[in-house]
């Protein structure tokens, strides 16, 4: 995948570049060194096809809304331990989980 997608998620989402690192599951570093070859690894690609889904499902669910969204990644839900989601993305069960929760909040089942 072009990492131009990257970038335009981040800012989307209001995400640092850091916090993308993490949630790609790959050091800043290599992150800048994908964004010089213009292309992203197979793994990292995958997730970042993941945050994508769930960035589409997420503005389904606050009518467009990308700034209510980004607001949403970073408040502590009861649903996820007290954590913002954005801390569940690192891993694929996390990002299930938020989708979960997202799916939830789309249905109005709130507990």
């Amino acid at each position: 995948m072009p990492t131009q997608q990257v970038d335009q998620l981040a800012e989307l989402l209001g995400i640092s570049f850091k916090e993308m690192a993490i949630v790609l599951q790959v050091a800043e570093r290599t992150l800048h060194r994908f964004r010089s070859e213009g292309q992203l690894d197979q793994q990292t690609s995958e997730r970042l096809l993941l945050l994508e889904n769930l960035t589409a499902h997420g503005l389904l669910v606050f009518d467009g809304r990308a700034e209510a969204l980004a607001d949403w990644l970073r408040y502590p839900l009861r649903e996820l331990k007290g954590q913002a989601p954005l801390q569940w993305l690192n891993t694929i069960s996390g990002f299930s989980l938020v989708d979960d929760v997202l799916t939830r909040i789309e249905y109005g089942v709130y507990s």
